[in-house]
């Protein structure tokens, strides 16, 4: 008789998703298969429970999804040499074909045929997932599950911060989102200047003061770019780190940049961006697409922080559920008024008295 599991999947193309009975993957030569122990929803899983523009064009269904994720792995292929059972994994959710030119000069995170998980290859919304060994990066057992299941929307931090000088610097971090709120503790960890964060969101505004940021903006209220200037003594901000994907934010993102200032963008725009080029060619901009982590180097630069105590991710988890209430959480994550979710895939996990990851610290190694 087949195996089957509760996973979360988005069945059909429209707003929406279902938790249902659906078959234990079969892991390949070259897999292993994962007991998830925590997820975390991600702005992107957000957008394919809404079934906005981008999810229609890109998003496989019906497919379980979600993609950050931590467990415990039960099985490993007949191939497989460095993943044992019992091993305690986070996964890189790019899966790439290792021979295409991209992949073959050092830019598998742009490989011509990638497969992303939880999106266009089955996620972790359920009990089990199963991952590429090549894909696994392995925790710490005495890391939290909590904690661990950050590290995806964290290398996209990482990136987004580490594609540039950062190190002393005025940052503006546009879009206090998740990611972008964790850009702004990795700006700080990694010597940036002054920081300021902008949103529309109070809640989300409170939150960046939490994570680091040295000026507040809402950009609701006020001109965003002239804000920007009058922060930095007129002279506009030397690193723009667009996080929010609007185009009337990405516009005065690229106003409020100083000369020569260098400007990544990691938001994903639901409509087409009217640009002044004129910003980007007089004032002589760099501008960097970012599209997940450099596979693995963002990794280790992530794990370098984390082992040594600079970056405390324990204010961005505000809330858990058990995936039976998923509904509930999706609409906490729509109303905005909430940090990072996480779903709980044991019961037992939420009953847990000595719940100590908010004490946690990474020793140094």
């Amino acid at each position: 008789m087949e195996k089957t599991m509760l996973g979360l999947v988005k069945e059909k193309r429209e707003p929406g998703a279902v938790l249902k009975e659906v078959p234990v993957p079969v892991i390949g030569a070259d897999e292993v298969l994962v007991r998830v122990k925590a997820s975390s929803i991600c702005g992107t899983d957000v957008h394919i429970y809404n079934w906005d523009a981008w999810a229609e064009k890109t998003v496989v269904t019906p497919n379980v999804f979600g993609h950050e994720f931590a467990g415990v792995v039960e099985a490993v292929g007949s191939q497989v040499v460095n993943v044992k059972i019992g091993d305690h994994i986070s996964a890189e959710g790019h899966i790439v074909c290792g021979y295409c030119k991209p992949c073959r000069t050092g830019n598998s995170h742009v490989c011509l045929n990638t497969r992303s998980f939880g999106i266009t290859a089955p996620g972790c919304f359920a009990t089990y997932a199963t991952v590429k060994a090549s894909n696994v990066i392995h925790n710490r057992p005495d890391m939290p599950f909590e904690i661990a299941c950050l590290q995806d929307p964290l290398g996209n931090a990482v990136q987004t911060v580490l594609s540039g000088d950062i190190v002393g610097k005025s940052v503006a971090v546009i879009g206090s989102g998740l990611i972008g709120l964790m850009s702004i503790a990795v700006a700080k960890a990694c010597g940036a200047g002054q920081v300021i964060a902008a949103d529309i969101n109070p809640y989300r505004l409170e939150m960046a003061h939490k994570m680091g940021a040295d000026v507040l903006i809402n950009n609701s209220v006020e001109k965003l770019s002239t804000a920007i200037f009058e922060h930095t003594g007129g002279e506009g901000a030397e690193v723009v780190l667009e996080m929010s994907g609007n185009p009337e934010a990405m516009q005065e993102g690229f106003e409020g940049a100083a000369k020569a200032a260098r400007v990544s963008l990691l938001g994903i725009p639901v409509e087409d961006v009217s640009l002044d080029m004129g910003h980007i060619i007089f004032k002589g901009l760099r501008v960097e697409g970012i599209t997940g982590r450099r596979m693995y180097e963002t990794w280790y630069q992530m794990k370098g922080l984390l082992d040594r105590g600079a970056l405390n991710l324990n204010p961005l988890v505000t809330h858990t559920f058990t995936l039976d209430r998923y509904e509930e959480a999706f609409e906490l994550m729509r109303s905005g008024r909430c940090g990072k979710i996480i779903f709980l895939h044991e019961s037992n996990m939420m009953n847990e008295k000595n719940r100590n990851y908010e004490n946690y610290t990474y020793l140094t190694v």
